[in-house]
């Protein structure tokens, strides 16, 4: 199973050369093409070939692309992520309302659940419980937007009352760069499943090519606040800042009772909430645990 994330933030010509990929920079490298999951290119300065990007689409590798401040900027996804997507996406497009309300309440009060766990950690006992009221009070469809009044209550909590998450600052560029990765592996299970990522539970933004992909991340979204506040932040996101994040991927957590990657439990959640839709089941859904969770 494709594990490693591979980041190009130097000058360098990367092509493909029997199963590998070459990277040449003031040395070459060689990465086997089949242990990459996710390449993030964070430099203007790189060249590739169209044979090693072919070659990435093959094998469902997904490739993220950096502005000139090196933030997450774009994607590329293969057209067909599957060889039945056909009947996927026939399938996503007449998914009932009704099982998608029921899933995305399951969704979301997976997320509160995991934002509680993060307040609980950094002593905000208040706010925890407040958010614990908030989950049980998830209905189908979260009709009553019960996440959105718990994410003012958990934001506050965390970075002070002032806090928002619409102003530019530099927690919320760490947050943003968390969640564009969390996303990008989302989307890439998706197109690997065979369905479209435009096409969404709950998000139906129209300029959204990732709708799918956003309703999918929500219960990782912790994963990367609690990586955020343990960090030491300057006035800009310095390459370790960044490196930290990007490895949350690699971080460990427990997922139907065994210990794996973030990356792989992606995989697994994203296809059960896919069997789960297909099959009307919201149980079917597999949520991860921390390691340390009781």
């Amino acid at each position: 199973m494709s594990w490693r994330t591979v980041v190009l933030a130097n000058r360098a010509k990367v092509e493909y050369s029997m199963g590998y990929m070459v990277i040449r920079e003031k040395e070459v490298h060689r990465i086997f093409m089949d242990e990459i999951g996710t390449i993030l290119i964070a430099t203007p300065a790189a060249a590739f070939t169209g044979v090693w990007v072919s070659e990435c689409l093959k094998r469902k590798i997904k490739i993220i692309f950096c502005d000139e401040k090196r933030n997450p900027a774009g994607e590329v996804l293969p057209y067909c992520g599957s060889y039945d997507s056909s009947r996927q996406i026939r399938s996503q497009i007449h998914w009932e309302e009704g099982t998608k309300a029921r899933i995305w309440q399951s969704i979301i009060k997976e997320k509160i659940r995991n934002q509680a766990q993060v307040l609980e950690e950094y002593d905000h006992e208040k706010e925890a419980a407040m958010l614990q009221a908030y989950r049980d009070d998830v209905e189908d469809g979260d009709r009553t937007n019960r996440e959105g009044h718990a994410a003012k209550v958990y934001f506050n909590a965390l970075w002070g009352r002032e806090f928002s998450r619409r102003e530019p600052s530099t927690v919320n560029g760490a947050l943003n760069y968390g969640y564009a990765i969390i996303l990008s592996a989302c989307n890439r299970e998706a197109a690997a499943s065979g369905y479209m990522t435009q096409l969404g539970l709950f998000h139906d933004n129209i300029f959204n090519p990732f709708n799918l992909g956003s309703d999918l991340m929500e219960p990782f979204r912790p994963l990367v606040d609690r990586e955020v506040l343990s960090m030491t932040l300057e006035s800009q996101l310095t390459s370790e800042n960044k490196k930290n994040l990007i490895n949350i991927l690699n971080h460990k957590v427990i997922i139907q009772d065994r210990l794996t990657t973030v990356t792989q439990a992606i995989g697994i959640y994203s296809r059960s909430v896919f069997r789960a839709m297909e099959e009307k089941g919201p149980a079917l859904i597999a949520f991860y645990r921390l390691p340390d969770e009781g």
